[in-house]
C-alpha cells in the first residue's frame, strides 16, 4: 500500500501504467471480454469483481489523456443500436470522465464491435474487470506528463 495512491491500484496495474508511453492505449474490459483471445502477447491486469467505473475512478486521476488526438476515449458501440446510444454504464462512464475533469463530452467515439477488437489488438495492455454490463469495453489514449515548453 502506498500513500494517496488507491488501493486498487496494485504494483503490477502501477508499473503497466508507467511504462506506458505517449499515445499508447490501454483497455479497460468487463467479464465477458474475449480479453486471452485479443490479450495476447501483452500485459493483462485482472481486477475480478471491480466495475468498469470503479475502475477508471482509480485509473484516470494517474493517466492524462492524449491532448493530440481528437478522441482519446473510445467505446465498444452496442451492436444493432442508433448512432449516439450509449448504454447506462457507457453514460456513468463518460459522465464521470467529464464531470472529474479528466475529458469533455467531444472527446469520446462509439467504435463499432469487430473495429474495436482490432483497435485491442495494437493496444499496449488489457485490464479485465468483473464489470457484468455487456458493452463495458472503454480504450484511453494515453497523454503526455511534462513540463511547460520553453519558448
Amino acid at each position: 500500500m502506498l500513500k494517496g495512491i488507491d488501493a486498487l491500484l496494485t504494483g503490477d496495474l502501477l508499473k503497466m501504467l508507467c511504462d506506458l508511453g505517449h499515445g499508447d492505449e490501454v483497455v479497460v474490459a468487463d467479464a465477458n471480454f474475449t480479453t486471452r483471445t485479443l490479450g495476447v502477447g501483452k500485459p493483462i491486469i485482472a481486477l475480478p469483481g471491480i466495475s468498469v467505473l470503479r475502475t477508471c475512478e482509480a485509473l484516470l486521476p494517474l493517466f492524462p489523456l492524449d491532448e493530440a488526438v481528437q478522441c482519446p476515449v473510445s467505446y465498444m458501440q452496442v451492436s444493432d443500436t442508433p448512432a449516439g446510444f450509449r448504454s447506462r454504464l457507457q453514460r456513468e462512464v463518460t459522465g464521470w470522465l467529464v464531470n472529474a475533469g479528466h475529458a469533455q463530452e467531444a472527446q469520446f467515439e462509439a467504435v463499432e464491435r469487430f473495429a474495436f477488437y482490432e483497435r485491442v489488438r495494437r493496444a499496449q495492455a488489457i485490464i479485465h474487470t468483473g464489470e457484468m454490463q455487456p458493452y463495458a469495453n472503454f480504450i484511453f489514449k494515453k497523454g503526455v506528463i511534462a513540463d511547460s515548453l520553453a519558448i
